[in-house]
């Protein structure tokens, strides 16, 4: 639970799921909510998939608290306050996103909405005891589109290597063609017409703690001990 929201807050709104992020039938991801008094709808984080402490080794309880407790909020409240009083107050996330995607005088409302939305998938495709190979038609797809898994474990790995500076590596699908590409800063396939089935975070706030610059590091045990295969084949059209 996050610590910076109190109960009588979150007792004030009700989560609906966020569209294309389902997991499972009971997942919980940034929703629309609704505060009691008739108050404009706004975004709050929900609780997360996992314990802070459930990927460590991988990956740090101070490095999750961090990131999901500080970033990923500032993000979120910053999209309230960018929202509010606009004509984006109460649309979905993924539709502020389609909407100010590549508007110079909407980039902050794009990068905060953006933000939110990529957080949120980076959790979703992460668990603990994650790692391994997929199965079934995904692995299928992947040794198709890529040769083999350990080719794409290749071709991942240096995407998320060569992004420069902040930015995403992401498995995703457009049409019926599966692909590996790298995003900078907010930018994020929902706003190119691509459905997200994996994303690597590779902002230095992601791993520094950890690793400090060894991204490597950091790209590796994702892949070897973090990657949630069953969320991502969820993902597949």
């Amino acid at each position: 639970m996050n610590p910076h929201l109190s109960k009588s807050r979150l007792a004030m709104v009700s989560l609906l799921p966020l569209t294309g992020l389902l997991l499972a039938a009971n997942a919980q991801v940034p929703a629309k909510t609704l505060a009691a008094g008739g108050d404009d709808p706004a975004f709050v984080l929900p609780t997360l998939p996992y314990a802070q402490d459930a990927l460590e080794p991988h990956l740090s309880a101070r490095t999750l608290s961090v990131h999901y407790g500080k970033h990923y909020q500032t993000y979120v409240d910053n999209l309230n306050t960018l929202a509010a009083d606009t004509k984006m107050a109460g649309l979905p996330l993924e539709e502020i996103i389609r909407q100010t995607a590549g508007k110079p005088d909407q980039a902050g409302l794009f990068n905060n909405a953006a933000q939110v939305w990529n957080h949120t998938f980076f959790w979703k495709s992460m668990k603990p005891n994650g790692g391994g190979a997929p199965t079934g038609k995904l692995a299928e797809r992947i040794t198709a589109t890529f040769g083999s898994f350990d080719a794409f474990k290749a071709a991942f790995s240096e995407a998320a290597l060569t992004q420069f500076g902040s930015g995403w590596a992401w498995l995703v699908q457009e049409g019926d063609t599966l692909k590996i590409i790298k995003t900078s800063n907010a930018d994020t396939p929902l706003a190119h017409g691509q459905t997200a089935l994996l994303t690597c975070d590779v902002w230095e706030h992601a791993y520094y703690l950890d690793h400090l610059n060894r991204r490597k590091d950091f790209v590796q045990a994702f892949l070897d001990h973090l990657v949630n295969w069953d969320f991502a084949a969820s993902q597949v059209k």
